[in-house]
């Protein structure tokens, strides 16, 4: 199903990157010459409190910003915004539109029948991925999780490719240090932290990989077709 905008709306807790995830993809699809907006929202600031991102991407320019109450995409970062009911809508799909996707993070049926039929009813697919265990086998933590997820639905959705993926978190990870003092000790230090920088980026890069191949395998073992229009 080629579509002229998609939109996607990310579920999680506090502390797993689900805001930078909405961003680094809408500066993906910038790259790839689509347009793109993102938006966040929460209410407490901390850890493990729900939160919520947007990201609208299509091949006309986007106005319309806020809470987006009917999504193609819903990503689920955390377990409990199912099972424990965090997540600023209930159910957790509410409003999700007919032959959209449903992406959760989780090695387990978090499902009760009573959601699979209704989704079911929806003709919404439903794709299971443990993003924390990629990151954890990939990147060596957990942190990265939402790195697994930006995968999952870029290569299900194609909504963004690789190559502009890897550009983004390159300006979102890769900022190069610029030192403004004289000192060796000053330039050993930003090098250093240079380092774990490019680091962290071939990490992060490398989970969204893993996770994009994966999405894409079973999008086509699926049949699964959900796709932004060239730009």
């Amino acid at each position: 199903m080629i579509k002229r905008r998609i939109n996607i709306r990310m579920s999680g807790l506090g502390g797993q990157g689900v805001v930078t995830s909405a961003h680094v993809m809408a500066m993906a699809a910038a790259k790839d010459g689509r347009q793109a907006i993102s938006n966040p929202f929460f209410g407490a600031e901390k850890r493990m409190a729900p939160a919520e991102a947007y990201v609208r991407i299509g091949v006309e320019r986007i106005y319309d910003r806020g809470e987006l109450v009917y999504p193609e995409v819903i990503e689920v970062f955390h377990p409990q915004v199912i099972n424990q009911g965090k997540s600023y809508t209930m159910p957790f799909y509410s409003g999700i539109k007919r032959g959209g996707l449903v992406i959760i993070n989780s090695n387990m049926e978090l499902l009760t029948d009573e959601d699979k039929q209704r989704l079911a009813d929806l003709d919404v697919a439903v794709y299971y991925v443990n993003a924390t265990e990629i990151a954890l086998e990939i990147a060596n933590t957990e942190l990265s999780t939402n790195m697994g997820m930006i995968g999952s639905v870029a290569g299900i959705t194609k909504c963004v490719s690789m190559q502009a993926l890897d550009l983004a978190l390159q300006d979102r990870f890769g900022k190069k240090y610029v030192a403004s003092g004289g000192t060796a000790t000053l330039d050993q230090a930003i090098t250093k932290k240079f380092a774990k920088k490019e680091l962290l980026l071939a990490k992060n890069l490398a989970v969204v990989k893993k996770a994009y191949e994966l999405g894409a395998e079973w999008a086509e073992k699926n049949h699964v077709e959900l796709m932004v229009a060239a730009a």
